[in-house]
């Protein structure tokens, strides 16, 4: 009976040819050995668990039985590389299982040498990687998504050290990403402020998410922006808290024009209330008109009594004419229709006669137009009102304004301008250009910086040009605002039957 040598007794060769097998047997990646026809002649358990073939079922069968049709050209490029002696490695590819689905692996292969160094076949090992590329694409796309993001996302760690930062927080705060990144988040955040962060950095070790908290950041040039902030824990593959994610998102434009609309709406309920006012008051008022216009024209009556009932009488028709013009001013027109600029600018000046009597104003009037222009009364007197109150305010005492009013040629338009001019201090130059940004103002107090912004837009609306200029010079200044308005329709807002025509749209 032959008696099989322990392992410990083997001798040195053997022993370390059989070291080699249980490395290969036990190996977790497929090893595969193969001669220089590309037949297979080993293969070991990593192998059949990756490709589904048992050794019975694929050694002596060729190579290509477990690459893809389209890429078998690479099994002679690799044989060609081996007979010359060069080793391959980390050679990414894709293989074929047994059961036809496709696997991405890893590939190093070496040449076998026989006793006498002649390459006689290769060994090929290799590793499936397709979770590894499946973790590295999702890991892209997410990089793509928050690099293409329109809000600024911004990771930091827990000593809040900014650890990345997207395109859209350059945008958003002005830093570029190699400025910023390694600097603390109290960079951006004002001093007053400051305390937030501790309370933050607390809530997110304790695995909290901050939802659209809205607070106040500074931008590179020192403005400051209100932000609106999710701030989530960023943990590590323990679900250990290691870091925080925040998405900011400008609402500076979106809280002002809140602000806007709150503004808006207190100054509709002011014109309804100063509407129903002057209604209430008008009837009362033509009753009075009439009992001042019967006292005027008694003859019985004293002449100095008669004198008194006709100063009356004219504060009465004065008192009746302002809340009709009240009434009108706040009745919006349903229909665009002929308006005469200069009898809208008279009656504005006639709203606004106590405050140029109280700064003895002179207003002089240069009207020489012979065309009126088509639009909506009521939103014509606001722009006009607004210009008009504008240059009350600017003027000195005892001071000047001009009303001129000129007929206009726009290419082949006819147009009417209207220039509203005053001796004011006039308007610096570093400031013109933003007059007509929303909420720009250069009043100290009351103004809410819409007055101009709204009046581009009407008389953009009406198809016509709104602009300033101004004039400081030695001796003379003042401010000058430029009203051009067509005659025509030239806009689809008043794209309607004019008067004595019919408007094709």
């Amino acid at each position: 009976m032959a008696v099989v040598p322990s392992k410990s007794k083997l001798p040195a060769p053997q022993e370390a040819l059989f070291r080699l097998e249980s490395i290969v047997e036990s190996s977790d990646d497929a090893i595969i050995t193969k001669d220089l026809n590309g037949i297979i002649t080993s293969w070991n358990p990593a192998a059949v668990r990756m490709f589904g073939y048992t050794p019975d079922e694929i050694v002596g069968q060729s190579l290509l039985k477990i690459i893809p049709p389209e890429l078998q050209h690479e099994e002679q490029d690799i044989l060609r590389r081996l007979r010359k002696g060069e080793r391959i490695e980390h050679y990414e590819t894709i293989r074929v299982a047994k059961d036809g689905s496709k696997i991405q692996i890893s590939m190093t292969v070496s040449p076998i040498r026989d006793d006498q160094g002649n390459i006689i076949g290769a060994s090929q090992i290799g590793r499936n990687i397709s979770d590894r590329l499946q973790s590295d694409e999702a890991r892209f796309r997410l990089a793509a998504i928050v690099e293409s993001s329109d809000d600024a996302i911004v990771s930091k760690d827990l000593t809040g050290i900014i650890r990345s930062w997207n395109a859209a927080a350059s945008r958003l705060f002005g830093w570029k990403a190699e400025e910023i990144i390694g600097r603390s988040v109290l960079t951006l955040i004002p001093p007053e402020l400051q305390s937030e962060e501790p309370e933050i950095l607390r809530k997110l070790t304790s695995g909290e998410r901050i939802d659209h908290y809205e607070t106040v950041r500074i931008h590179k040039d020192g403005h400051r922006l209100e932000v609106s902030l999710t701030v989530s824990p960023v943990r590590d593959s323990r679900g250990k808290v290691i870091g925080a994610s925040k998405i900011a998102r400008d609402v500076t434009e979106r809280n002002r024009l809140h602000q806007a609309l709150i503004e808006s709406e207190k100054l509709a309920a002011t014109g309804r209330m100063a509407a129903s006012i002057a209604h209430e008051i008008n009837n009362p008022l033509e009753a009075m008109t009439n009992l001042a216009y019967l006292l005027a024209t008694d003859d019985r009556l004293h002449e100095e009594a008669r004198r008194y009932a006709n100063a009356l009488l004219e504060e009465m028709v004065r008192a009746s004419h302002i809340t009709k013009q009240t009434l009108s001013f706040y009745r919006a027109t349903t229909k665009p229709e002929n308006v005469d600029v200069c009898e809208l600018l008279d009656s504005v000046i006639f709203l606004n006669h106590t405050r140029i009597e109280q700064k003895a104003i002179q207003v002089q009037r240069d009207y020489a137009k012979s065309e009126d222009v088509f639009g909506f009364t009521s939103e014509l007197r606001q722009v006009f009102s607004n210009l008009v109150l504008n240059a009350i305010e600017a003027v000195p005492e005892g001071g000047e304004i001009c009303l001129r009013v000129r007929d206009d040629i726009e290419g082949d338009r006819k147009m009417v301008r209207i220039d509203i001019i005053d001796n004011g201090h006039g308007i610096p130059d570093e400031i013109i250009h933003r007059l007509f940004h929303p909420f720009f103002t250069t009043k100290t107090a009351g103004g809410n910086g819409l007055g101009l912004w709204v009046s581009r837009g009407l008389v953009e609306k009406h198809g016509g040009t709104i602009e300033a200029s101004s004039v400081k010079e030695p001796g003379r200044s003042g401010a000058v605002f430029t009203v051009i308005l067509p005659t025509e329709v030239c806009a689809p807002d008043l794209a309607v039957a004019r008067p004595s025509q019919q408007v094709a749209i």
